[in-house]
């Protein structure tokens, strides 16, 4: 999979990308104004959010996302319960919080096999 993860902890990112996702392609951006020029640049098959960010709140860019003819599926990754229900009320899929982040691969594959 082709992954965008907009996360502005660099050491949790890499950390976490290197134990979950190295099966996976994934471009790391800290920011929404990245993530966007990331997007305008490459297609993606998921993105990965973070609710709270340097520039913005995340759930900026779900919205934006929504019901783009390439809209990629979207996993909330907020640590707080608060952000990943905001997320998932602008429009993410699916809710993978940084303390159940071992649980990334599962929650990609339901996704790539059209669950939630």
């Amino acid at each position: 999979m082709n992954i965008l993860w907009v996360e502005n902890h660099a050491s949790f990112a890499r950390l976490a990308g290197r134990q979950f996702l190295a099966a996976h392609a994934v471009t790391v951006v800290p920011s929404l104004a990245d993530a966007r020029a990331a997007l305008a640049a490459n297609a993606f098959d998921v993105v990965l959010i973070d609710y709270d960010l340097d520039d913005g709140k995340g759930d900026e860019l779900v919205r934006e996302l929504c019901g783009r003819p390439d809209e990629p599926r979207v996993v909330a990754t907020s640590s707080h319960d608060e952000g990943n229900r905001k997320l998932l009320d602008a429009g993410a899929h699916a809710v993978c919080g940084k303390m159940q982040f071992s649980r990334i691969a599962e929650v990609l594959t339901k996704l790539s096999d059209g669950g939630n």
